[in-house]
Order: structure tokens, then sequence, then C-alpha cells
């Protein structure tokens, strides 16, 4: 039995991941973390999700209940993922990672902390959207020459960074397939007279409002005719279900540095 403990118990991620660990075989919760000083500290998890008192406390400290567990699955920001992946290699826990907003530095930073732990870090655990990423990685080299490629990405008022992770690594598979450097290449907003469009950029374009779950469209546009590719999220059960499949996955893994490409399989030739 694998035991998890999650981040973020309270948040809306939290919740789904704690609801789907419930439904899952040969995993259990152990432990529920929220950040500092939070108001719910102590109470009951199960209690506060409405299924009942399961014996698992809120806690505002990870290093309070992180011996108990033997996978992290954390989703809560980039700050206190950085915070949460010194704890998991200072107590030897493997981790999964589903925050974004991570710098450059940053993810720099886990890898290299990750290489003496277990390690899954992923924008995007839904096996959609790793679908999506793969065949973007064997159609863009067949688009480049004759298609413009535009990102558009949509999420819910309430998301705090933009561009969306899942939208910058959509952005990284397509630039890396095409053989262009994303830092010079990427174009993230347009106003004004900017001029024509050059043929290498990749635009990146952001929409926030509502409720919107998730939803990422890649547009290759060429000179009569327009290929769109579209994931659209109706909720947040996808990426829950794939936190745990990582979970499970990642615990009988060697050390070292992995995405949901690996969980899934399909970063194999």
């Amino acid at each position: 039995m694998v035991r998890v403990l999650v981040t973020g118990c309270l948040g809306r991620m939290g919740a789904r991941i704690i609801s789907m660990v419930r439904q899952t075989d040969g995993i259990e919760l152990v432990a529920a973390v929220e950040r500092a000083g939070h108001q719910k500290k102590g109470e009951d998890i199960g209690t506060q999700m409405g299924f009942g008192e399961i014996g698992v406390p809120v806690s505002d400290d990870i290093c309070d209940c992180i011996d108990r567990c033997d996978v992290i699955i954390d989703f809560t920001n980039s700050a206190a993922s950085m915070e949460n992946v010194q704890a998991a290699k200072e107590h030897g826990k493997a981790i999964v990672i589903g925050s974004t907003g991570f710098s450059a530095g940053e993810l720099d930073e886990i890898k290299t902390t990750c290489s003496s732990i277990r390690c899954v870090l992923a924008p995007n655990m839904s096996v959609g959207v790793n679908l999506l990423f793969k065949m973007l990685r064997d159609i863009a080299p067949l688009m480049k020459d004759d298609y413009d490629i535009e990102i558009i990405e949509a999420h819910h008022r309430h998301k705090k960074d933009a561009q969306s992770g899942t939208a910058l690594k959509l952005a990284q598979v397509i630039a890396n397939a095409v053989h262009r450097d994303l830092s010079k290449v990427g174009v993230f907003s347009r106003h004004g007279l900017i001029g024509a469009r050059t043929d290498e950029e990749i635009g990146i374009q952001t929409i926030r409002g509502g409720d919107i779950v998730g939803e990422h469209t890649i547009i290759f546009a060429g000179i009569g005719e327009r290929i769109e590719i579209a994931h659209k999220a109706t909720n947040r059960d996808n990426f829950a279900k794939g936190a745990v499949k990582a979970a499970l996955w990642i615990c009988s893994q060697e050390n070292g540095f992995y995405d949901m490409m690996d969980v899934l399989g399909l970063n194999k030739p």
C-alpha cells in the first residue's frame, strides 16, 4: 500500500486528489497539509470534505507529518513547491509536483534537488494533454515550413500565472520539434502597430474568465487552410487521476527526475 501526503489539501486540486485517492486501490491518504496558520488546522480532512472522519487531521507544517508517507502529491504554488521539494529531499520521500509558474532557475534547482530522490513534475497530468504533447512532437516537423503556429489557452478567473504551464510546455514541445529557440521566437502578447508576423514566431495567447477549467488550442495556419488541435478539460478529475497514477508509479522507480510522459510510457522510442 502506497501512503500519500497531499499538500494544498483544501484547495481545488487538493480536494479532488484526495477524493481520487479514496477511489483508487493500492494507495491511502495518511497526511493532509495546508499553508501555515490555516484556520482548519487540526480538523479532520474527511469531515472538512464531507465524507466523514477518517483520522487524518489537517496540518500546516509538512515536516510534522512527512515521515508517515511514501510520496507527496503537491499542487500548491511555485514558492510552496520549492519548500516541499526540499522537505522531500531531507526526508528521502518521493514527490509528484503539479504546480506551475516556476522560473527557469527554479526548474533547474528542482532538477538538481531531485537527483537524489524520485520526482515527477508535469504542468498537466491528464492523459489527453500528454498524448497531445506526443502528437505535436511527431507532426510539428511536418508543418513548420508552411504553417504559422499559434497557441491559445483559457483558464478560470482565479488562475494567477500566465501563460499556463501547459501552454508553455506545448510551445516548448513544438519549438524543440522544429528546432527553434522558444526564448527568441515566443510571442506572448500583441498590441499596437507590431508589423507583419515573422515565419519563425510561435504565439502563445492567454484568456482568463469565469470557471473555465482549462482549454488549449494549437493552430497551424496555412494559406487556404487551418488545422486546429484542441484539448478542453471540463472538470479537474483527469488531472487528479493522473496525479494519483504518477504517485503509484514513482514509488517503484529509481531516483531521478521524471515527467508525466515517462509515467504513461510516451517517451519510449
